[in-house]
């Protein structure tokens, strides 16, 4: 059996002010386990019906992540938790590709099927902003074939807009480029090959962008990240935001 995974303390007095509380019916069952149980599933990768049994019954770890999920409320634990710091003078931005388990695709086999798989239909694309110390303040979820700039300004729309954004030749638009002067911020992006007069940019500033790279590989250890095994977005998300509080905010 897998080693099991329990909230630390310090990461319990993060997220327990941030639960729902005095809702009416059934008092709910210990919420450090149950959510120790859901965080171990979203780990190791196994099924639900496989959650060990110290967390308690399956279904009722499997119907709590599965209804906050719907209920949103894991994202909204995700966005208090992350909006309790100051705001970070440097954001820096980028996306990453995340395959879907057989268990996400949407139907089985027929006419259609291979083309969807050819066209990549299951893979999806994680786009993350992240604060100068690695620490992500927001998601967003798209198909995979989506480029990376499309974006940028609907998840910096969302936040005040810091001093610098770090992000990489991927972003190399005239229009968020416009945009961050407009906000007066300053652009650490590199210029793409078919700019004629490349943009100057702080390469010193530039390296930090390491910060969001790690922090992709840090989510990609919980095997449910890496690999998304939901159908439904918002509960892979759900997954995304619960493992980003524990292992970045804590």
């Amino acid at each position: 059996m897998a080693r099991l995974f329990w909230l630390s303390d310090e990461a319990w007095g993060r997220i327990e002010p941030h639960l729902p509380h005095g809702q009416p019916g059934k008092p709910r069952v210990d919420d450090r386990r149950v959510i120790s149980g859901i965080l171990h599933v979203l780990k190791v990768g196994c099924r639900w019906q496989d959650t060990p049994s110290t967390y308690g019954p399956h279904t009722t770890v499997y119907n709590r992540y599965n209804r906050w999920s719907q209920r949103g409320i894991w994202q909204r634990l995700f966005a208090k938790i992350a909006a309790t710091g100051p705001v970070p003078d440097e954001l820096m931005l980028d996306a990453s590709h995340v395959k879907a388990h057989r268990s996400a695709s949407g139907g089985k086999g027929g006419p259609g099927a291979r083309r969807s798989a050819a066209r990549g239909a299951g893979s999806r694309k994680i786009h993350c902003l992240a604060d100068d110390r690695g620490r992500p303040v927001a998601f967003a979820l798209t198909p995979g074939n989506v480029a990376d700039i499309t974006m940028a300004l609907p998840l910096l729309c969302a936040k005040v807009p810091p001093k610098r954004l770090i992000a990489d030749k991927a972003y190399d638009a005239q229009s968020l480029r416009d945009w961050l002067k407009s906000h007066r911020v300053i652009a650490t992006i590199p210029s793409t090959a078919t700019r004629t007069v490349p943009y100057k940019h702080s390469q010193i500033a530039y390296w930090r962008r390491n910060r969001i790279e790690r922090l992709f590989g840090h989510l990609k250890n919980w095997r449910r990240v890496a690999t998304r095994y939901d159908r439904l977005a918002c509960n892979y998300l759900a997954a995304v935001a619960l493992v980003s509080c524990v292992i970045a905010w804590t």
